[in-house]
């Protein structure tokens, strides 16, 4: 019986590792996704990435505004502090909109 797997079984045809690595269409020296087992309680390791610099820096001002803001409410209402959060936390956001925060995944 022929190998159906391989990258010459069939003209045009999407090899399994071409599908789980990449886009279909990729060459045959893509690597593949690695293995993660499906069983529940197999411990599953995965590389240590805890985000930029810059990310937690804009968290942390999202979280400075929050807070001041928040408290301006709580304690007053003092308005100036309110809208001082509430800009604060806007040029967090800006920021971490402008550094590519969603990029900072696995």
């Amino acid at each position: 019986m022929s190998n159906q797997v391989s990258p010459g079984s069939a003209h045009g045809a999407v090899t399994g590792a071409e599908v789980v690595g990449g886009s279909a269409g990729a060459t045959a020296a893509a690597e593949p996704a690695p293995f993660v087992s499906q069983v529940p309680g197999t411990p599953v390791h995965f590389a240590t990435f805890h985000g930029r610099s810059i990310s937690w820096f804009a968290v942390g001002l999202i979280l400075v505004g929050f807070v001041v803001g928040g408290l301006g409410l709580v304690f007053g209402p003092t308005w100036v502090a309110f809208w001082l959060g509430l800009a604060v936390s806007g040029v967090g956001a800006l920021l971490a909109m402008g550094t590519g925060i969603f990029d900072d995944w696995y």
